[in-house]
């Protein structure tokens, strides 16, 4: 038989202690929902059902405590830490779920230099380990434009990825090791080597998880010299992105390392880059970085590759720079954000793919035509690609619409949920991926199966597998 609200919040109380069993209502509405329903939040106007408690946890011991809990009672369990996912992942569909917070669990275990690691809790904001980092001379080479408030756990169960990623990879190529805990609270723990050969690497198991599998409770991460006084920034302005993603391609085949590397199209550079462009233009830019001799020989090398495009036209690297200097959203930024959408209802919205580089330009126009022409009270279309491999990139849509005739709780069904569909359904027409890094959350599940095709029984059994009652996450990353 079900647990009622109070027996749960009794059972947890018992586990970690009154103080850390939060149900005051305002917090259970605000933790029922994430980003991809924050206009929620914004207009207080909430329509999810409330979590029976959020609890706050500090110890791996209490994390497997609450996940025996749950297994033996059938509650569904909301990992989380940081708070900044995108996607729905942290949405609470089931009533009376336990919304599990690692917050406090925030302590820095380790920073080892001489092996160049970092093994942290899964509540350590990610700016707070770079700035320790720095302090060394060192950097984590992850910096995702949530960086001031993402934290490790987090970061890692969504597979995430920063704006680096082109020389430092994603968080997958970061992550060392890692503790998780899995339903009934069994304690795993894969430990810190460079690389082994012993079947199937289990660490990809854990992580881009997403709090469908287990509870990520501590990280170890790889770091690396930091050289900013070597960065060197280039850009030019072209006026197809053909052009650009064909000038990117080159790039990368050429096997140049840049940590930046991005195209803008005119809608999102105007956007971004309004004071030295002129209508219509792209924008093509990099920053290189590293050793003075790298940096330098892979700037020279960029140039030299784009050269080869007159239609490219260079512009003052000290243009980029700036734009670059202003990349992360802290608190600040999103507070003002959400106060910009409460005063004029116009929102902005993002959502990102990737494919290779014969297909990626072929789904850039179909889905930019199709939102243009299906999608009413539109006031700005863009994207732009900003990680790329030697085999394809990234595609990053950003839109703005006017919520005309519908409150806040309308918003996905009328503008958000169906742009989604048309960025999906014309991804995979073309062979993509439906996601790059925001994770699939339960925003992107109507469209999972057509991403994972044939091999899509693999994910359900990994699920079946180690949440045979289904606590985790009901409806994260396969359908409730």
């Amino acid at each position: 038989m079900q647990l009622s609200r109070e027996a749960i919040v009794e059972g947890l109380q018992r586990i970690v202690g009154a103080d850390d069993v939060v149900t005051d209502e305002a917090v259970l509405a605000e933790s029922s929902v994430d980003n991809f329903r924050k206009l929620e939040n914004i207009f207080g106007v909430h329509t999810m059902p409330l979590p029976a408690a959020v609890v706050m946890v500090r110890s791996t011991e209490q994390v497997a405590a609450v996940l025996a809990f749950a297994d033996e009672h059938g509650v569904n369990v909301v990992p989380r830490t940081g708070h900044t996912a995108t996607e729905g992942g942290l949405e609470t569909p089931v009533p009376d779920s336990i919304v599990l917070d690692g917050s406090p669990m925030d302590r820095i275990v380790d920073l080892d230099p001489y092996n160049m690691q970092a093994t942290c809790q899964c509540g350590v904001p990610l700016q707070v380990l770079e700035d320790r980092a720095r302090e060394l001379g060192l950097t984590t080479g992850h910096s995702p434009q949530s960086k001031p408030v993402a934290h490790l756990g987090g970061l890692t169960a969504t597979r995430s990825i920063g704006q680096f990623s082109t020389l430092y990879g994603g968080i997958e190529d970061m992550v060392v090791g890692l503790e998780a805990v899995f339903p009934g609270g069994r304690v795993a723990r894969i430990k810190n080597v460079p690389r082994r050969a012993t079947g199937p690497d289990i660490r990809h198991i854990v992580i881009g998880n997403e709090g469908a599998l287990c509870f990520i409770t501590e990280v170890t991460v790889k770091l690396f010299p930091y050289f900013p006084q070597n960065n060197r920034f280039l850009g030019w302005t072209h006026r197809d992105m053909k052009v650009g993603f064909e000038a990117l391609r080159e790039v990368m085949v050429g096997g140049f390392k840049p940590s930046v590397a991005r195209i803008y199209d005119p809608g999102d550079a105007d956007l971004h880059f309004a004071h030295f462009i002129e209508p219509g233009d792209c924008v093509l830019l990099f920053m290189a970085e590293g050793p003075a001799g790298i940096a330098q020989a892979t700037a020279e090398g960029i140039e030299a590759v784009v050269a080869r495009h007159p239609e490219c036209k260079q512009v003052d690297g000290r243009y980029i720079e700036t734009w670059f200097n202003d990349l992360c959203w802290g608190p600040d930024k999103i507070a003002a954000e959400d106060e910009r959408i409460r005063q004029t209802r116009n929102v902005n919205r993002t959502t990102e793919i990737s494919a290779n580089w014969s297909t990626i330009n072929d789904i850039y126009e179909a889905a930019i035509g199709r939102i243009r022409s299906e999608i009413p009270d539109l006031t700005r279309l863009g994207g732009h690609s900003s990680h790329s491999y030697i085999n394809g990139t990234n595609m990053y849509f950003n839109y703005f619409y006017n919520m005309v005739d519908c409150g806040p709780e309308d918003e996905p069904s009328k503008y958000y949920l169906p742009i989604i569909g048309i960025i999906c359904e014309e991804t995979l027409r073309f062979g993509g991926s439906i996601v790059h890094h925001h994770g699939i959350g339960k925003a992107r599940v109507p469209w999972v199966k057509g991403e994972y095709g044939s091999s899509y029984f693999m994910l359900e059994t990994l699920k079946h597998g180690f949440d045979p009652h289904g606590i985790m996450n009901r409806g994260t990353i396969l359908p409730s």
